[in-house]
């Protein structure tokens, strides 16, 4: 059994990042991420249920959303697994925080800026972005100049960072690395020896938990192995529908084994 939570869990995330006693680690770890402008000294929490009459009554909709003291909004999603227009609804969920900003009466429309955080536990397929761990985006024109710099998005694609321990060359890198392993560490490591990760370590300790807690983490884990079940299931199957049609034109075995990543047997016994 791990020592840690998984923190790609609903659990494991909110625990670390989600709780007013934790909030330290939230903006230690925001901060690495936002320009020197907009660094956090103090957050608050926003509740994201009051968001309900913006999507019609839905609930919320992603995991944390939080205003710094001068004024400027995060919202941070953990994505377990893929979904269709995963985009498209990072630019939807960004809409909530920009309604919440109008004001009844006369307004000049003068926005706060926002900040869309998604932590990634899949990559995307598109090409050319397969190889960038971070996407940081802005609202651009023809030429590539900056049109807008309120509403900026940053993704973060968790498998595509690979550095070991002794590669780790900045502060993000270690905070990405801590949330990477974190589940398959028995101790804390060498270079994780600092206050902030210390406590974030003493969090995320399943021996810390009441039997409340241990019981929902459970409950999260099982539905985080659920996910990623299923997704794995539907990426054998669509390797099996392609080796199937493979076969059918007549493609040697050992190509079709090189295109799907099916053994031999397992393409013989479609």
């Amino acid at each position: 059994m791990s020592r840690y939570i998984n923190p790609y869990t609903d659990f494991g995330f909110k625990k670390l990042f989600g709780e007013e006693a934790n909030k330290e680690l939230l903006i230690d770890f925001l901060n690495q991420l936002l320009p020197t402008r907009h660094q956090i000294t103090e957050l608050d929490f926003r509740n994201v249920e009051s968001f309900a009459e913006l999507s019609h009554e839905r609930k919320a909709i992603f995991d944390i959303h939080c205003q710094t003291q001068s004024g400027e909004r995060i919202i941070v999603e953990m994505q377990k697994a893929k979904v269709n227009y995963f985009k498209d609804r990072s630019l939807f969920y960004a809409t909530f925080p920009i309604r919440e900003q109008s004001k009844r009466g006369e307004w000049d429309f003068r926005l706060n800026p926002i900040y869309m955080i998604a932590i990634l536990d899949f990559q995307y397929d598109e090409k050319e972005e397969k190889q960038k761990f971070l996407r940081s985006i802005k609202l651009k024109d023809q030429d590539g100049e900056i049109f807008y710099d309120k509403l900026n998005f940053k993704f973060l694609q968790m498998p595509l960072f690979d550095k070991q321990e002794n590669e780790l060359e900045s502060h993000f890198d270690k905070w990405v690395y801590f949330l990477k392993k974190l589940e398959s560490f028995d101790e804390i490591p060498a270079i994780l020896r600092e206050p902030i990760f210390e406590k974030a370590f003493g969090v995320a300790e399943i021996a810390n938990m009441t039997a409340e807690q241990y019981a929902e983490y459970q409950e999260s884990l099982l539905t985080y192995i659920e996910v990623k079940e299923v997704v794995k299931t539907a990426k054998d199957d669509g390797k099996r529908e392609v080796a199937t049609e493979l076969k059918k034109l007549g493609v040697t075995l050992e190509i079709i084994a090189q295109s799907t990543g099916l053994s031999i047997q397992e393409i013989l016994s479609l």
